[in-house]
């Protein structure tokens, strides 16, 4: 896990886990317990946000969760590092957590239709073909560096590699950025989690350096 407080009073605290891998839910919750955010926004949409606390958060049984073969093949890569759990035990965490303290948590990225929209405005059909070749190529032979950390940028970096997809991404990032500053308006300390991936481009944003 990445972190970083910003702001001239270290108001805001952002925090970027390994999506899926285990070991990354015990520093981050402790590091929520030392911040005490007044808000938590999560880099996941409403609509996921609201499947996750109703199948997923202090259940006594959990629904299975069907994978894609390229999720399947990033959760294969990821186990060389310890375990990896679906859905995001991150995310699982960090809800439970502040279920627990009353701390109200928001999913800051556009909401199911909107991604599909923004997703249609900026992967052209040809983009679209080269990033299914990129996955397949992932799938076939997933990446092997050093950290769980390295993985997760490798693995996004090959995916999104084309002019589209960096677009894509920093439309989304800008949506989040968004969001991200409406709950600092009404609170006083606010903690963000992103994937590990997005963490230096959400960083430059809320710094207004440009993507």
């Amino acid at each position: 896990m990445i972190e970083r407080t910003v702001g001239p009073r270290g108001e805001l605290l952002l925090l970027g886990p390994v999506r899926g891998v285990a070991t990354e839910v015990a520093p981050l919750l402790a590091r929520l317990a030392e911040f005490v955010p007044d808000s938590i926004g999560l880099g996941i949409s409403p609509d996921e946000l609201a499947g996750l606390v109703e199948h997923f958060v202090e259940r006594p049984a959990e629904p299975l969760v069907s994978l894609t073969a390229t999720e399947t093949a990033e959760v294969r890569g990821l186990g060389r590092y310890g375990e990896v759990r679906v859905p995001n035990p991150s995310l699982v965490g960090v809800l439970a957590w502040a279920r627990s303290h009353g701390t109200p948590v928001a999913g800051l990225d556009p909401s199911d239709a909107s991604y599909a929209d923004m997703f249609a405005e900026h992967i052209s059909y040809f983009e679209l073909v080269r990033r299914t070749l990129r996955e397949r190529r992932l799938t076939r032979d997933p990446p092997t560096p050093a950290t769980p950390d390295e993985f997760a940028e490798h693995w996004h970096r090959t995916i999104s590699h084309g002019r589209g997809s960096k677009k894509f991404d920093r439309a989304r990032d800008a949506e989040f950025l968004d969001g991200a500053r409406a709950l600092q308006a009404g609170a006083r300390r606010v903690a963000l989690v992103v994937d590990r991936e997005r963490f230096e481009g959400v960083l430059r944003g809320l710094a207004g350096v440009p993507g």
